[in-house]
């Protein structure tokens, strides 16, 4: 894996892996979401009916103080939200490729004077492609994988008579 990408686990509320979690961690790498209420997170079923630019600025304007993520799965979806100034693109259901160009599109923005958002690659990212999207040049890779994939420990507790 590239070093200058972070390996994220993503952990579902209440799934009970804290253990997992602290696991992750001790293996060098981070926990996402650290806690849901520090950002915005606009997904794509979250956008019936509007568009990334009005929904980021709606963002910013009920919760100026939350750092704003735009769930991208066109590179169209992650021009718009750059435009919109998003804080931070999710890279969703591209292959490594298609996340290259993502990262080529948001650098090309920024050398044009607009703002690079923080970029990660997540969903379908396992622990045999996780390099591939390492090394397309995002901030940070996301997967279930690593928590997924743990084997589940059977205990049981026998009482004797």
């Amino acid at each position: 894996m590239s070093p200058e990408a972070q390996h994220l686990d993503l952990v579902v509320v209440g799934s009970g892996v804290a253990g997992l979690s602290a696991a992750v961690r001790a293996g060098g790498g981070h926990n996402h979401p650290a806690n849901l209420s520090d950002s915005v997170m606009l997904k794509d079923n979250h956008l019936f009916g509007t568009d990334i630019t009005s929904a980021v600025a709606r963002s910013r304007g009920l919760r100026p103080d939350r750092i704003v993520h735009v769930e991208c799965d066109t590179l169209d979806q992650v021009r718009e939200a750059l435009s919109a100034e998003a804080d931070a693109l999710l890279l969703d259901n591209m292959v490594p490729h298609l996340v290259r160009e993502a990262v080529g599109i948001a650098r090309s923005f920024g050398e044009d004077g607009g703002s690079v958002p923080l970029l990660e690659a997540s969903a379908g990212i396992t622990l045999g492609t996780v390099a591939d999207y390492a090394a397309t040049g995002v901030d940070c890779v996301s997967s279930v994988s690593l928590t997924q994939a743990a084997p589940a420990l059977d205990i049981g507790l026998d009482l004797g008579r």
